[in-house]
């Protein structure tokens, strides 16, 4: 069998399976399926975004869900050959292999108005701080402390914008460098 058909041995030598940071692997659909550890599993994902953000399972469903690398989780909506060595497929979708998982910018922008907990409204120009990539101070927030969806209402309807991190009454902006923006300045001011 070769690489593409089968799990690459480890770079530690031994003959556990390792990620391969070259190929897309199709997550495990459970623990029971799982051959590389410490690899999330299908079921895994769609309760964490059920558990923490109340995004439905049913609007994740649709998709495939694959890692490349260690612990960086992309989502395709169709079928793909398993394993695929291309450089990207779908988008990224979720950090797992640190302490936290970490939801990506651009899933919570597709998935985020899905979301029905753990969503904290931001006002104009809390909304234009955040997306400048700007923390600040948000004292009215009681629920959980970690990764949180920011959101802003737009033309009548909650828009996500960017993942936040929350703790010790701050909203930390992790939007990436790439896709901040300042939009909370008229032409010609400082």
């Amino acid at each position: 069998m070769s690489d593409d058909e089968s799990d690459s041995p480890s770079n530690d030598g031994s003959d556990s399976p390792s990620n391969d940071g070259q190929r897309f692997d199709r997550l495990p659909e459970t623990a029971a399926d799982r051959v590389v550890p410490g690899r999330p599993t299908r079921e895994e994902v769609l309760t964490w975004w059920e558990d923490r953000f109340g995004i439905d399972r049913s609007v994740l469903e649709p998709y495939t869900f694959l890692e490349k690398g260690a612990g960086k989780v992309w989502i395709y909506r169709g079928e793909a050959t398993d394993p695929c060595r291309i450089e990207a497929l779908g988008m990224t979708f979720l950090r797992t292999r640190q302490e936290h998982w970490k939801p990506t910018t651009r899933a919570v922008s597709r998935f985020g108005r899905h979301a029905t907990r753990n969503v904290v409204e931001l006002d104009p120009a809390e909304a234009a701080r955040f997306v400048a990539g700007e923390d600040q101070p948000i004292d009215r927030w009681n629920g959980d402390w970690g990764y949180l969806i920011a959101a802003h209402e737009l033309a009548g309807d909650r828009e996500p914008i960017g993942v936040g991190l929350y703790l010790h009454g701050e909203l930390r902006s992790r939007v990436p460098k790439g896709s901040r923006t300042d939009v909370g300045r008229q032409d010609g001011e400082e």
